[in-house]
């Protein structure tokens, strides 16, 4: 057997295996290029947090005096501005900064006030329950506990229990373009491993595969010629 014919062999062989593979990253690549990253993120759903407008001096309370302080912010919200302190290796909570009184983590109700308070949408609201930190919905990926708010167009919010922020904005395009990644990158249970081996292998062997199509053209074309 030549030379060129072995080459010819293996380029089949390995055409066969990955063909697939090839199959479903140019469908699920084109998917994703499909529309605007800003739609399938839903970026203009929200309004911005308007600015925090508060009248009177802002009372900090004075519990947390002596905490590992990460972070002390003024943040607007949907029951008006609030004091949302995180401490360090610690839980995240809401204050009044008019009293200083420590607030209760949100309710369902809560929750589904800050989403209406930025919503630009007309859907509405058809379901909210709350999520665990230690198991987060696959749309979340985020170890939060939070309130998932449902909208009647598809659309899923999810709803920081302890700081009041949405902290993710889940369109049903997007759900459809998170399944197209995780395709793409052959990880559909977790949809975030980039690195493990079946992708390499697979990779590897598509390489491959180009390159003997590349060393194959040239002889081919001059065997045509002979």
């Amino acid at each position: 057997m030549t030379f060129r014919a072995t080459l010819r062999r293996w380029h089949i062989w390995l055409g066969w295996l990955v063909g697939v593979p090839f199959l479903f990253w140019a469908l699920s690549g084109l998917i994703m290029v499909w529309k605007p990253i800003e739609e399938v993120r839903g970026t203009d759903i929200l309004a911005p947090l308007p600015p925090v407008v508060l009248n009177v001096p802002a009372v900090l309370p004075s519990v947390v005096a002596g905490l590992p302080l990460a972070k002390v912010s003024l943040e607007q919200r949907a029951a008006g501005p609030r004091w949302v302190i995180e401490v360090r290796g610690g839980p995240t909570r809401l204050a009044d900064p008019t009293t200083g009184r420590l607030l209760a983590p949100l309710s369902a109700a809560d929750a589904s006030a800050e989403v209406l308070a930025r919503w630009r949408g007309e859907a509405t609201i058809t379901a909210v329950h709350r999520t665990s930190a230690n198991d987060p919905p696959l749309e979340l990926r985020r170890p939060v506990a939070s309130w998932q708010v449902d909208m009647s167009d598809g659309t899923h919010l999810f709803v920081a229990a302890d700081s009041g922020a949405i902290v993710a904005t889940r369109t049903r395009w997007w759900r459809f373009y998170d399944m197209m990644w995780g395709l793409h990158i052959m990880d559909l249970k977790g949809r975030e491993d980039t690195h493990h081996p079946t992708l390499v292998a697979f990779a590897a062997i598509s390489l491959l595969t180009v390159l003997l199509a590349l060393v194959l053209l040239p002889l081919s074309i001059k065997r045509r010629r002979s």
